[in-house]
């Protein structure tokens, strides 16, 4: 791997993680919403959708809260 395409934990930023997770809430937002919808168009029941989907949001879930501990770990040294 080349070296300049490699980033170390100096060279993230609070922003760049602040802009990471602005981008993972909307997609976590858009991903239940049009779920719900198709759920809805084909006649499905919104909780046996969820249910399906909750593994995904738990992951998702999971990656927000470790970008948040990096973003507090950062601040925190700054």
């Amino acid at each position: 791997m080349d070296e300049t395409s490699e980033l170390t934990t100096k060279d993230v930023t609070t922003q760049d993680i602040a802009e990471v997770i602005a981008e993972l809430e909307q997609y976590r937002e858009r991903l239940v919403q049009e779920t719900t919808e198709t759920a809805k168009r084909a006649k499905l029941m919104r909780v046996s959708i969820m249910a399906k989907l909750e593994p995904e949001l738990a992951k998702i879930d999971a990656a927000l809260q470790e970008l948040r501990n990096q973003q507090a770990t950062l601040s925190g040294s700054n």
